[in-house]
């Protein structure tokens, strides 16, 4: 990436290292990118690292969406691309086959823990109550093979307010969004049983089921989630979609909004029950540990960050089966998850 160096510059100072006067060598610095929904956990795991190692240099981290990361982590191994790549959603089969057709083939994958992907308004808006078929007749661009025309929630369902719709989503290629659609759009659609009798048809399947509105009744927010929030304070009818931890940091001032009458928590998303419930993941190249300083060390303190109680369950993460921490933690080459960093622990 382009502006790289700067960006070692600017993380080497955060961490309160120092180049001592050495040019600095790409290929010496892990580069995390990815998932706007992960970051905040990638760069808390990086400054811990960092404080723990300060003879290690910082990790450069980017918040690009999930999409995006995934593509510059699959374009090449070397100094030039992405160490690591975040993502709300589970690496998908055409992703692995450009990183195998790049020369990126061996990956490891780390489950993180959960989160959820959580509507939300600000508390100063009248409650609303949400289902995934509500959410898709008010979302999706053809609801049931038509044109969606809804304008106002009530027009979808008379159970819901008089006012217009106006929902600041994630964009196309955000990990979110397409959380989104596998969440909450398909499963609806598939319910109505003129659509499942399409699900044969990928370009139906697409226009009908997995299409976002692209109208005023939908507006991109980008991968900041903090203009989500400043948006639906500035417009108090309006509904946001993000990442259950960007809720629970900022639960002052927005109210997760219940999906078939479950409101999206941290035990509700352990358990599976809230509809919007969805695994978190890490992916790195083996074939960097051994040539990149500090991969393996921040691999080992991301497992062991992952347990409950731990600085990340703080930031909202919300921790996984002791099994998944086990799994997590032997392929990242690290003790298993029972004690976070900084003599905090948990058990679960």
């Amino acid at each position: 990436m382009a502006h790289r160096h700067a960006l070692l510059a600017a993380a080497l100072l955060i961490a309160g290292c120092s180049s001592s006067g050495k040019d600095l060598d790409a290929q010496e610095h892990i580069l995390a990118v990815g998932s706007s929904t992960v970051y905040p956990f990638t760069r808390a795991v990086a400054e811990h690292m960092a404080k723990s190692n300060p003879q290690l240099p910082a990790a450069v981290v980017e918040s690009t969406g999930t999409g995006p990361g995934i593509t510059a982590f699959c374009k090449g191994s070397g100094p030039k691309y992405p160490d690591i790549a975040s993502a709300s959603r589970k690496m998908k089969p055409e992703e692995r086959l450009t990183c195998s057709q790049h020369g990126v083939n061996n990956i490891g994958e780390l489950q993180i823990g959960s989160d959820g992907v959580a509507f939300v308004q600000s508390k100063a808006a009248p409650p609303i109550k949400l289902t995934p078929k509500l959410v898709y007749e008010a979302l999706a661009a053809m609801p049931y093979g038509k044109p969606n025309t809804a304008q106002k929630w009530k027009d979808v369902d008379p159970s819901l307010p008089d006012i217009a719709i106006l929902v600041y989503g994630p964009p196309v290629g955000d990990g979110t969004h397409d959380s989104l659609i596998e969440l909450f759009l398909k499963p609806a659609c598939l319910a109505n049983a003129q659509m499942k009798a399409i699900e044969s048809d990928p370009a139906k399947m697409t226009d009908f089921c997995a299409t976002v509105r692209k109208d005023k009744a939908y507006v991109s927010a980008g991968e900041n989630d903090e203009q989500t929030m400043v948006k639906m304070i500035v417009n108090p009818g309006a509904v946001g979609i993000v990442g259950y931890n960007f809720l629970k940091r900022n639960a002052a001032q927005l109210q997760g909004i219940p999906i078939s009458g479950v409101v999206p928590t941290e035990k509700t998303i352990a358990s599976g029950k809230y509809p919007g419930s969805r695994p978190l993941f890490v992916y790195f190249k083996r074939d960097d540990l051994a040539r990149v300083p500090g991969l393996k060390a921040l691999l080992a303190e991301y497992a062991a960050a992952i347990a409950p109680g731990g600085y990340l369950e703080g930031l909202g993460l919300v921790p996984a089966s002791d099994e998944i921490r086990a799994q997590t933690a032997a392929t990242a080459g690290a003790a298993p998850a029972g004690a976070a960093p900084g003599g905090q622990s948990g058990k679960r």
